[in-house]
Parts: C-alpha cells; structure tokens; sequence
C-alpha cells in the first residue's frame, strides 16, 4: 500500500497523523485470519493506535513498524468470555487471550474501577469489562451467600427502581435469578415469575438487556416467555426429548434469544474433568499453585458424565436452528479459572456439536453482537487491536487455541506480561515445600491456655457470618481424657437466613488464615468425637474454592473415633489446603460435640 493510500485509511478509521506513530505499528504478516466469522488464508493485519488499520494490508510494512511472522500461524480477535464473575485477577484472562470479559456479578466499586481505567484508555494491562454489577435477587437466594451485601427485591413493583438503581452505579446489563437450588444442592429463596418479567420490562424500558440465570428446563422456558434476551446457563439432566428440545428451541428463536451453555462449570458440577488443561506446558506455566487448585476442584462429588447429555443436546439444536450461542466459563467457580478456562469452553462447544468456525464465532463476535459490545471480537479496519496469535490452524482443530504466540490488548503487546507471570510460577514451583506431618500426625493441641497445633496458624472458630449469616459458635476447652488428650467442646447455634448457613471450629494450616498448605503428605483424617447424636460436616477448603468439600459424620453419646481418606474429599487438591474444619448446619439449631485428637497421618 502506497503511502497516500495509508494515510487515507488512517483518515477513515478516525485518527490524525499527529497523533497517530506509524513508528509504533505492528505488522502481522502472512497469517491466516479468523475475523470473528470466516478463515482468510494468508493476509496481513496492520494495527496501531489501538485499533486495526488494514485488514488485509498489501504493502511494504512502514518504516520503523514491528513486523511479526504469521505463517504457519492464526489471527484471532481477542476472546470474548461472556459469563465470569470478575471479582480478582483481572490480568489473568489477558495472558491466556481473553482481552474482554463479560461480568454476571461483581462488586460495584471494583466495576466501576474498571470502567474508569477503560474509559481513560488505561487498561491494557488487562482484560476489559463489562458487567452486570449487583445481580437482581431474592433475599436469601443465591447470589447472597458469598459475603457481599446486596439489594435485593420481592415484589414485581421495586423492579424499576432496582433497574434504575443498578444503571445508576454502571451497569451495563442486568441479571435476573431464577434458582431455588436442589437436585444436591441446597434449598434457597427464588424470584417469582411475575418480578423477573416486571424487571426484563424494566431494562427493556431503560434500553438495557435482561438476562437470566436459570439451572432447569422450567425456568429456561419460563424466561424466554418473560422476553429475557438471553439464557446465561444451560442445566445438566438426561437428554430431552426431540419435540422437547425443539420446542425450547424454537421459542428461543422466536424470541430472537441467545445462550451461554457454560460448559466449564456444568462439567465441575457434573464432577467431570472435560479434559486436564494443566497438561498443555503453555497453559500451566501462568498457572500458579491456587490456581491450578482451583481448576482442579469439582463441584460434584462423583463423577456424573450422563449428567451432561442434556446441555450438549440443547446447543447442538440452538446451533442447527441458528440461535446465538455464546462461549462463556463462569469462571471464579470451582473448577474454573479466568482465561484459562476459555479454551476448555472452546473445545466443548465442539463437542457438543459446533463446528471449530462456530466455536471461535461463540468467543469472538457472538457475544460482541449479542452484548452490544462495539468494535470488539472482530478484525476488520476500525475494529480494536485487541488480538491473539496463536501456532496451527484453531478453524481445522480448535485446541490450536491454546498454542498462544501473542496476545494485544488496546494494540499492546502482552507477551511481557505473559513472561513475568511464567517467572513467577516458575519460581513459586521452586519455593513450595510439602508440609511435614507430625511423627504421630497429631494437630490437635488444646490446652486451657491455647488451641495450639504443630504448625500453620492454629485453630480457631469459623461461622457464615463473613457472608452475611449470624450463626455463632461458642469454644470450651474440657479435662482431659484418661490418654491425656484434651477434648474441645463446640457450642453451635446455626441461624436461618443463608442457604449455606454454618458454625463451625476450624484448623488454618498456612503460615497466615486461609493461606493454602501443601498437605499432599496426608492419607487419612483421623479423630475422636462425641455429641448430641446430629449429623455434622468435616470440611476441607481448597485454596481459590468459594465452596469447601464435605463429608458427614455422626457425633453419638460415646466416644468413638472417626478416620477419614483425603480421597473422600471430592475436588480438592491436598497440595493447597486453605481450612479444615468440623462444622455444624445448614439446617438452624443448637449443637454440641467434642472434639479430641485430631491426626493428619500419612497412612490409610
């Protein structure tokens, strides 16, 4: 392209050459292109500024630019996460390709920081954001169990003050609740049907989009027939039916809806691993140590694949009809981790019947058109330089996704963020040591002047208050038995008014509260304990899990010893514990039990 002639294509996209540093250009050069909706063999992108100049560039590269090998080699626009919960890391996305996430649920300050940093053209250093803010809620029902206090509503006449509420912090989207949980998980209060359809009128009237979390068919449809402009869940269950699964369908494409399956977190509830991430060398080196924890906890205890049979059913058949389906991963769950997670997304959506094409489309300019997102998940001259390079061809096999050469945000270059971050896990693999157990494994310590243990930070009491609950727990230390060990006595109240309620006396293995330990020495739980004949929980928290993993046991009248394998505890890994408590709830009461000789040992 002749000099004139990039001047002019400079003059279209809406900059000047006085501010504009042809210097500063990059030059992706004979790569193949994925623009958001179709392949195109051997081209060349010129950015600058932020944003794309030539789609298709033909000249010589400009004097002083940066020119980057693309053979062999696929462009993409930056991936589009369209379900997170954006609440930490907000770097991490961007070094996986992630460049724009899509926020069901966040703390206000934290959004609001985040569109003010993009606003200032200052956020290259991570991934942007737009997001729904506070979600719209039942008191008690989910969403409020996380420990940020939220408004929430009962009646469909607050629907358009909660809107306009909402708008007013920054939201760009609002997200409707319709769960009341069960099926293995616990109870919890729901929006009614008419003050879900008052708020989806309520944005529509403000111009907004209205979304809705739904985890079963009922409320999938129910939604839909609200005039909800998308489904930001799929649900797990045996297949439907054909006349069923095309009734959803069709009444989704009547409605002009989209879906966001989430994939990532149905497999963790579903207790399926879709496939090991942390194999890919790539990926894993920016993992660090809670990280890949996370990824690696699972909501389901057991391993429920058929589970799984009714989501991928459900997009094969929105995608045949034609109705949007986005990529998103929920990430900030168990079982998910931002960024990374987006690639596991990618692969599923093909197994369940996309085309690699149609995948790359679902985290590109699907959720650009369905968020009304702007130049965004496209290349194209004008669109954002927000792009990701990456080895092979993701359009023939769409784990090429994860061979990552390159990401730009804001036309940046990431790739010295991506280095710092593979040194500090690299040195973070190099400093972790094993926790060495005690010689009788015991870390029970309990005496009338401490709660004392052989290492981490000790023992101490733990209820749902820090989200919002108000159960208490009262500790007494007890004479000691005829072997000497001294018992505990937990006095529970559990309250009502959470889902998830607990009162509970934990053990905090890190240096610090809640700072994981590497416990993978230990085989077996081992304890002593009496009560009042309830059922109680011991519990293990996973570093980054927003949910520990349970196992029941009974308090009776007499002292008995309880043994536990480490294997019982379902999604956690032992090389990064945050907690191990013994708890009491969900269900309100008084409770009392006793605690004696608790061992960590390294035998079954």
């Amino acid at each position: 392209m002749s000099t004139p002639a990039l001047k002019a294509v400079i003059a279209v996209a809406g900059l000047s050459l006085s501010t504009l540093a042809l210097a500063a250009a990059t030059l992706v050069q004979d790569v193949r292109v994925f623009d958001g909706k179709a392949v195109h063999e051997r081209r060349s992108v010129l950015f600058d500024g932020g944003v794309i100049l030539d789609a298709d560039f033909r000249g010589t590269p400009p004097i002083g630019s940066r020119v980057v090998s693309g053979a062999g080699r696929t462009l993409l626009p930056g991936l589009i996460d369209a379900h997170t919960h954006a609440f930490q890391q907000l770097d991490l996305p961007l070094l996986f390709g992630v460049t724009t996430q899509v926020d069901m649920f966040t703390a206000v300050p934290l959004m609001q920081e985040v569109k003010a940093s993009m606003a200032a053209g200052q956020n290259a250093g991570r991934a942007d954001m737009f997001s729904a803010g506070t979600l719209a809620t039942a008191p008690n029902g989910h969403g409020t169990q996380y420990g940020l206090p939220i408004p929430t509503l009962e009646r469909p006449d607050q629907a358009r003050d909660f809107v306009d509420a909402r708008i007013a912090e920054g939201s760009d989207f609002i997200k409707i609740v319709l769960e009341a949980g069960g099926k293995g998980t616990s109870k919890m209060n729901s929006l009614d049907l008419a003050t879900a359809k008052a708020l989806i009128e309520a944005a529509h009237l403000r111009g907004k989009l209205a979304v809705v979390h739904v985890s079963n068919e009922q409320d999938a449809r129910a939604a839909l027939e609200a005039g909800a402009d998308g489904l930001v869940h799929l649900y797990l269950g045996a297949a439907p039916g054909a006349q069923d699964i095309d009734s959803l369908v069709q009444l989704a494409r009547r409605k002009g809806a989209f879906v966001i399956p989430t994939f990532a977190v149905l497999e963790s509830m579903a207790g399926v691993r879709g496939d090991d991430l942390l194999a890919e060398s790539g990926l894993a080196a920016l993992v660090g140590r809670d990280g890949a924890a996370t990824l690696k906890a699972r909501y389901g205890a057991q391993a429920r694949p058929q589970e799984l049979a009714a989501p991928k059913a459900v997009t094969a058949a929105l995608t045949k009809a034609g109705v949007p389906v986005l990529a998103g991963t929920d990430a900030g769950n168990a079982g998910t981790l931002y960024g990374i997670s987006m690639h596991r997304e990618l692969a599923a959506l093909v197994d369940a019947g996309l085309t690699p094409t149609q995948a790359l489309a679902a985290a590109t300019s699907a959720p650009a058109t369905a968020f009304r997102l702007g130049q965004r998940g496209c290349i194209a001259k004008g669109c954002k330089a927000d792009l990701l390079l990456v080895g092979g061809n993701p359009a023939a096999d769409i784990r090429a996704t994860r061979r990552i050469v390159e990401v730009w945000k804001d036309g940046q270059s990431a790739n010295a963020l991506r280095d710092a971050r593979r040194q500090r896990v690299a040195q973070e693999g190099s400093s972790a040591t094993r926790q060495a157990l005690p010689p009788d494994g015991r870390i029970s310590d309990f005496s009338a002047s401490r709660l004392g243990s052989p290492f981490g930070s000790g023992w101490m009491p733990s209820t749902d208050q820090f989200a919002g609950g108000k159960s208490t727990v009262r500790l007494e230390v007890r004479p000691a038995l005829p072997d000497g060990q001294v018992p505990l006595a937990v006095h529970a109240t559990v309250a009502p008014g959470l889902p998830f309620a607990w009162s509970s006396v934990a053990f905090m293995p890190g240096a610090q509260p809640m700072q994981p330990a590497d416990l993978s020495a230990a085989k077996t739980l081992r304890f002593k304990v009496r009560g009042d004949g309830h059922t109680y929980q011991a519990m293990l928290m996973g570093a980054g899990s927003q949910r520990p993993s349970m196992v029941p046991f009974v308090a009776g009248k007499e002292w008995a010893e309880v043994s536990l394998p480490l294997t019982a505890f379902a999604g956690i890994d032992p090389a990064a514990v945050a907690m191990l408590a013994f708890s009491a709830g969900p269900q309100p009461g008084e409770y009392r039990f006793e605690l004696a000789d608790v061992r960590l040992l390294d035998r079954e």
